[in-house]
């Protein structure tokens, strides 16, 4: 490479003359597509915003200047010319580069993320922190166009229309929500619009008319209202204007020129402003520029051939199964927040369009508008993300619980979501969802769990929420004893005796307990495999548990107020198992970080050799 393993700092980036700043974005591809392919990651994110992070470490001077890049997982580029190319490798490996903006990382990166519709928030916070302080730096919020589908977005938005900021937010259209400008006249105005004679037009015809005596602001600020009724004659633009913000755009996000004159256009403007840029999502590469949606967020694939190594997930399960239901019932309906592909729901918004409902990066807007489907005798599935479930908690009390509606939650990537990292890890849905009342709450350790868990849902009454984790099924042995809302296994020497320690956890703890188990032989260890963890009665359990030396509960989610937390005291209240040792071991006040799932199991002793190590500790 010629000039990217030299890029220490922002400042060698503006060093670079045009031709070599165009080298430089192909070069960054090039690392792009050679380390996502090995560690998987957000691709076609990154190679849309390559001209985009060079334009902007030219014209704005981080870290003065704050550059606050929404959810954060389109921000490679942006740290290969912060000066950590050369740790670059280690992007989404544990110890490594986080997939996403990270305070503790770089000083380049002001505000970290990893939900949507955050950026514009930060950026007022922060602009307000520098005229507090006296200081006329910049900050920059750059916005996909599918973060513009969530509400905080337009709450920042119209907080800072009245208020005299440094703020300029990049509205990144790369058509994956926004609507297409369509027209030849609308392509010729866009670039005339934008364009450095353009600006240096307009400027000189505005220093012109208002030297005029008496009546020049009245000419320049006809010429305004007659300009700006001509762009809104040619252009949906009228809302940004309309809350207060001065616009700029379309401008072409591919082209460093262009990007560089509207981002030092918007440097000169008075008031917050929009910059309104168009890319090509997964540019550079043909397979991600064809389908930019799979090549998202991708794991580990082939560079030439763009195939990934596939099988079944509880995801693609999931959304088979939904797919049966639904013939059978016409009232089951899918609602997704801009997540159909990673939820499993292609297959079924491609057989049952018109009960398939995408609402855009709404989590909020998504529980409610489900929890009115159900007032209308409708079953809505609600397909999310753990993690991002933790934005409508108040939806699922007020809206839907409150109201003894029937919506049924679907939980995906509960667990750990291992190189994601601490914002995607979905550890605290259980001790949440646990404290909802009429709430029942299922966790899936096997597809034909989760096969059963959505039929009864469908049966349901008030909220059920199914969580499940990423990836394929966990393991525990096929031969266990079928219980209802619960399975079991014994392990070691099995007898009339009581077992020496029975351990009680779900999920895919389930499988590494059983795989513990087997290494104790001498030993009778029983592994109760929950798999409706509310409500859940300890008298089912009961004479299962009598007698044991310990009762061991692991959980692969946070310890306060989880299934382990709540099942001993269930143990204490009821003056159970006296003579018997609990122990928990669950993820204890802290953020879980980024690493492959092996690394996390051992991190948090939740892997067969340390459950084992546990166990004959407690006996």
């Amino acid at each position: 490479m010629t000039f990217l393993q030299n890029i220490k700092s922002p400042a060698d980036v503006k060093k670079l003359n045009k031709k070599e700043a165009e080298i430089l974005a192909g070069e960054i591809r090039e690392q792009l597509l050679d380390t996502v392919s090995k560690n998987g990651g957000h691709l076609a994110s990154n190679l849309g915003v390559v001209e985009l992070s060079i334009a902007l470490h030219r014209v704005f001077d981080s870290p003065t200047d704050k550059i606050i890049w929404d959810v954060g997982h389109q921000s490679y580029v942006h740290k290969l010319l912060t000066g950590r190319f050369e740790k670059f490798s280690t992007l989404r490996q544990y110890e490594g580069l986080s997939g996403f903006t990270k305070r503790e990382e770089s000083i380049h990166d002001p505000f970290g993320a990893g939900h949507s519709s955050t950026s514009l928030s930060a950026a007022a916070g922060i602009a307000q922190a520098n005229k507090l302080k006296g200081s006329d730096a910049y900050v920059v919020a750059v916005v996909g166009d599918g973060a513009f589908t969530g509400g905080m977005i337009y709450e920042a938005m119209n907080d800072c229309a009245d208020k005299d900021l440094n703020i300029i937010a990049v509205l990144n259209d790369n058509e994956m929500s926004i609507s297409k400008n369509v027209g030849g006249m609308s392509n010729y105005m866009s670039r005339f619009l934008t364009s450095k004679k353009y600006f240096r037009f307009k400027r000189a015809v505005e220093r012109g008319t208002n030297k005029i005596p008496l009546i020049g602001r009245y000419i320049a600020t006809f010429f305004r209202r007659c300009k700006n009724m001509a762009k809104r004659a040619l252009k949906m633009q009228t809302l940004f204007e309309d809350l207060g913000w001065n616009y700029i755009g379309v401008a072409d996000g591919n082209r460093i020129d262009f990007l560089e004159d509207v981002l030092n256009e918007a440097k000169l403007s008075k008031r917050p402003c929009i910059v309104h840029i168009h890319t090509t999502k997964g540019k550079g590469y043909a397979f991600a520029e064809e389908d930019p949606g799979s090549y998202h967020g991708v794991s580990s694939f082939e560079l030439e051939t763009g195939v990934a190594s596939g099988s079944k997930s509880f995801s693609s399960e999931f959304g088979k199964y939904l797919c049966e239901i639904a013939e059978k019932n016409p009232n089951v309906c899918a609602i997704t927040a801009a997540m159909s592909s990673g939820t499993g729901l292609d297959s079924f918004a491609e057989k049952f369009p018109r009960r398939f409902f995408d609402v855009g990066i709404a989590e909020e807007h998504a529980m409610t508008y489900s929890a009115a489907l159900a007032t209308e005798g409708f079953i809505p599935y609600f397909a999310v993300y753990s993690t991002f479930s933790q934005r409508c908690y108040d939806q699922i009390i007020h809206d839907a619980s409150l109201q003894n509606l029937h919506t049924v939650i679907c939980l995906d990537r509960a667990g750990f979501s291992a190189t994601d990292g601490a914002t995607h890890h979905g550890l605290f849905d259980v001790s949440y969802l646990s404290n909802v009342p009429k709430l029942t709450l299922y966790a899936p350790e096997s597809f034909e769990d989760l096969k059963n868990a959505l039929l009864e849902c469908e049966k349901g009454e008030n909220v059920c929420a199914i969580r499940y984790p990423k990836g394929g099924e966990c393991g525990f042995p096929k031969d266990a004893v079928q219980c209802d809302g619960f399975k079991y296994k014994d392990f070691g020497k099995a007898g009339t005796k009581a077992p020496d320690c029975v351990v009680i956890t779900y999920g895919r703890c389930a499988f590494f307990a059983s795989e513990a188990a087997k290494k104790l032989e001498g030993k009778f260890i029983r592994v109760i495999c929950v798999t409706k963890i509310k409500p859940f009665s300890i008298d089912k359990i009961k004479h299962l548990v009598e007698g044991t030396k310990l009762i061991y509960l692991p959980e692969e989610g946070i310890k306060s107020g989880g299934f382990a937390m709540q099942l001993t005291s269930l143990i204490k209240e009821n003056g159970l198992f006296e003579g018997s040792t609990v122990k928990i071991n669950a993820i204890d006040d802290r953020f879980v970080p980024h690493g492959s799932a092996d690394i996390l199991y051992k991190l948090c002793r939740l892997d067969k050799d340390s459950m084992a190590e546990d166990i004959i500790s407690g006996l």
